[in-house]
């Protein structure tokens, strides 16, 4: 079986069997060559497909046209209500990403309790409990999104991009990365105190996405804790379900 999780910014892919994930691959959006590296990947091989999207429906359409081809079997997973011993917080599922949902479960699967932070497009952070209740979530602007919004809506901070280096700056574009990055530490180090406040005890802190292991320092810094990384959660709870479902072959 094929399982693929189309993110915001790339598209993910691995084979898997019963036992687990095979290497996964990795296609930026906007590479000009999605379509043909999928189907690479996918030559000669007509084992059925399941997949998960937050991507805007006019790439999820580009996928499932490639994987329509050869008649394969194709299945969109979408987030539920419970599932696996998970139970979201959210009264409509719908309105929680598949993403969250499926990293959800593969800390669910891990055990005990998790505060789960994805730093992608945005920055979003989940708290599980070790009886499998996700008790919410949050949201924040990415430190490259927030950069750009505020050079747009104050043309005076619009003076170029630095690199980040923390603490107190002393021109304007060094200044900017600083509190951009520190905004979104933050983020995690306050959710970390509330998670613990709510919990009774200190949840397991795990990091994904493509700036996890750039933050991951600066949050332990912060909070005392060493994170744990996970760069293919949404795959890993993918398969959990589906292994869960009898729909992974032994081989």
């Amino acid at each position: 079986m094929w399982l693929l999780d189309l993110g915001n910014s790339r598209l993910k892919a691995a084979r898997a069997t019963a036992t687990g994930l095979g290497p996964v691959l990795a296609l930026p959006w906007e590479g000009p060559d999605l379509e043909l590296g999928l189907r690479e990947a996918l030559a000669g091989d007509d084992a059925p497909a399941w997949w998960a999207s937050v991507a805007p429906e006019a790439r999820g359409a580009r996928v499932a046209g490639v994987l329509a081809e050869g008649g394969r079997t194709v299945r969109r997973v979408t987030t539920r209500a419970e599932a696996l011993g998970l139970r979201i917080a959210y009264a409509d599922p719908s309105r929680l990403g598949v993403d969250r949902f499926l990293a959800l479960i593969a800390a669910r699967h891990a055990g005990g309790a998790h505060l789960l932070a994805s730093f992608g497009s945005a920055i979003t952070l989940d708290l599980l409990d070790a009886s499998g209740r996700h008790h919410g979530g949050m949201i924040g602007i990415a430190p490259r999104h927030a950069r750009e919004a505020l050079a747009q809506r104050f043309p005076a901070l619009d003076r170029g991009n630095a690199p980040w280096a923390a603490g107190f700056a002393a021109d304007t574009p060094q200044a900017v990365a600083a509190g951009v990055e520190a905004q979104a530490v933050g983020m995690v180090a306050a959710a970390w105190h509330e998670a613990r406040t709510r919990l009774g005890e200190s949840p397991v802190l795990g990091l994904a996405g493509g700036d996890a292991a750039r933050f991951a320092p600066a949050i332990e810094a912060l909070v005392g804790v060493a994170p744990v990384l996970a760069e293919h959660r949404v795959l890993e709870g993918l398969w959990h379900l589906a292994r869960a479902e009898g729909a992974l072959s032994p081989r």
